[in-house]
Order: C-alpha cells, then sequence, then structure tokens
C-alpha cells in the first residue's frame, strides 16, 4: 500500500533531466493539507509541468534537432504529452469519484517516457 499523493508531489520521467512537482486543481475539495491527486491529473503544464529537457528522439523537437546536428543527440524543452491518466492508482480509495492517485502509479508519456513519483507530497510525522 502507497502514500496518497497531493500537490507538491515529486516526479521524474525517464527522458527528462530535472524532476518537477504535481500540481493539483482543488475541484475535487478533498485535502491532505494540499489538494488530493487522482489518476485524472494527468494534464500536460496543468498538472505535469516540464522536466527540464528532453532526450526522447520520439519528441520531434529533439529529433529535428539531432538531425540538424548530423545525429548528435541534442536535447531540447520538454513539454510533457501525457493524454491517458495514471496507472494504477488505488482503486478501492475514490477521490471525487475516481481512484486516488498513490505513490506506486505510473503516468506514460507519448514521447516514450515513463513518469514516476519520487516523493507523495505528504510525510509521516511522529509526535513525541
Amino acid at each position: 500500500m502507497g502514500f496518497q499523493v497531493c500537490t507538491g508531489a515529486m516526479m521524474q520521467c525517464s527522458f527528462g533531466v530535472a524532476p518537477s512537482a504535481l500540481a493539483v486543481l482543488p475541484t475535487n475539495c478533498v485535502l491532505t493539507g494540499t489538494p488530493a491527486a487522482t489518476i485524472m491529473d494527468h494534464q500536460p503544464i496543468v498538472n505535469v509541468p516540464p522536466f527540464g529537457m528532453c532526450n526522447s528522439l520520439a519528441n520531434p523537437t529533439v529529433a529535428a534537432a539531432t538531425a540538424a546536428a548530423l545525429g548528435v543527440l541534442t536535447p531540447m524543452p520538454c513539454v510533457p504529452m501525457t493524454v491517458s491518466p495514471w496507472i494504477v492508482g488505488a482503486p478501492t480509495v475514490l477521490v471525487g469519484n475516481m481512484p486516488a492517485l498513490n505513490d506506486s502509479s505510473k503516468l506514460m508519456c507519448n514521447w516514450g517516457g515513463v513518469i514516476q513519483l519520487t516523493m507523495a507530497g505528504q510525510f509521516t510525522v511522529q509526535v513525541p
């Protein structure tokens, strides 16, 4: 069982060069201190900001820059292309009638990258 993901969770793309923070809009009215995420929080730029530079040749801008550099891989700015929801989520925990997003979920980018969560955005605090 993983941790519930919320706004501020850190993500990393397998083709990106920098981590990014998940942004969740407060439309579900469920808070864990900050808005709780669902598998539908996958919109590029709105929920999933860029990961710095992209190294995937499936990305048309990277492919064009690499071709212009005579085949030398040339990273270009990342613009995530995430059109499908996060997989798998937590099917037994619903947030606004959608499965909750947990820290073991993955998101596929159309440019071939796999986006995974590295930090859920919440921490367990023990009171002495």
